[in-house]
């Protein structure tokens, strides 16, 4: 009988912790509704109308405008309009897909783009589907410096316990290549993994424009395995304060170097790179939150083609 009462006890009390805990969806992060955009690639690349996706209020777009996050989703993609040299090319690896009857999901690949021009094979480009909180800054127009065409991560100033979603994934056999478009693709060494980030920044501006950040909360994790099917409800933790002694640190999840840093937009409407310059501490208060999920964990051009990762339901747990 003593042993039954405990047992109950310690079952209440895991039901309470539970219960405690609260879950806030992020806005469009049921993936439900999206935008169409319908554009005509240039003639001299065939001149066909495809279609680009972006994660926001039910919509279609027709023509080649740039695009501007809209109906309040904090959303943007590694699906751009690029205009080089006055040439319109469309690259689409973020996708809606359907969970269930009346229930989408978002569906990131990673795969080749191939740039034809007359009938020959200019530039081929190895894109992985991405998605983030921030804007992408359209057109683009080169494939230098990617990062720079990425306003990644929004005001916040919350502090969650963790990075909530569902999710399913495919990686193929074989090794990884690299394809910038320059050059021959090469084949790398390794395989391909998903990539889930979530990191809380203390950001500041000096008087010369430049914006600095501490690390407030880290959550990373690389995704090596296909699923079998759906892995509901999974949660990456938020570790806050200086991680590098705690355990299960990895070096992925230091602080981001220098020549990698994400862009933002400064007081001057100027794009910067955001220079992570320390760990802030465990009880601080964060300015901006940086959520990421790719179906590539690599350097930019350098995939498996065909990984592909589904993502649905992706909230903050409190």
């Amino acid at each position: 009988m003593k042993k039954l009462f405990i047992a109950a006890i310690l079952s209440l009390s895991a039901m309470t912790g539970i219960s405690a805990q609260r879950v806030e969806m992020l806005p469009f992060g049921d993936f439900n509704s999206w935008i169409t955009r319908n554009i005509k690639e240039s003639r001299v690349l065939g001149g066909q109308e495809k279609q680009c996706y972006a994660i926001g209020p039910n919509a279609t777009i027709n023509g080649d405008r740039p695009y501007v996050n809209s109906g309040g989703s904090p959303w943007a993609s590694s699906n751009v309009m690029a205009k080089v040299m006055g040439v319109t090319k469309v690259s689409n690896a973020v996708f809606p897909d359907e969970r269930s009857a009346g229930n989408r999901c978002a569906k990131l690949t990673t795969m080749m783009e191939v740039c034809k021009a007359l009938g020959i094979v200019d530039i081929d480009v190895l894109v992985a589907g991405t998605v983030f909180l921030g804007k992408m800054l359209e057109p683009i127009k080169s494939t230098s410096d990617p990062y720079s065409k990425m306003e990644v991560g929004i005001p916040f100033s919350k502090r969650p316990k963790a990075l909530r979603y569902d999710y399913k994934l495919y990686i193929p056999a074989g090794n990884m290549i690299y394809s910038s478009g320059f050059g021959k693709t090469k084949t790398v060494p390794g395989k391909d993994k998903a990539e889930v980030i979530i990191y809380l920044q203390r950001r500041w501006e000096d008087a010369d424009g430049n914006i600095m950040a501490k690390r407030v909360g880290t959550g990373r994790e690389l995704l090596g395995r296909s699923t079998s099917g759906w892995i509901n409800d999974h949660r990456l933790k938020v570790r806050y304060g200086d991680i590098t002694a705690q355990p299960g640190y990895k070096s992925g999840m230091g602080l981001i170097p220098e020549g990698k840093s994400y862009y933002a937009r400064n007081s001057h409407g100027k794009m910067v790179p955001v220079r992570e310059v320390g760990w802030e501490s465990a009880d601080a208060t964060p300015t901006h939150l940086v959520v990421m999920f790719s179906s590539g964990s690599g350097e930019p051009y350098t995939g498996t083609p065909g990984t592909t990762l589904w993502i649905d339901n992706v909230g903050l747990v409190y």
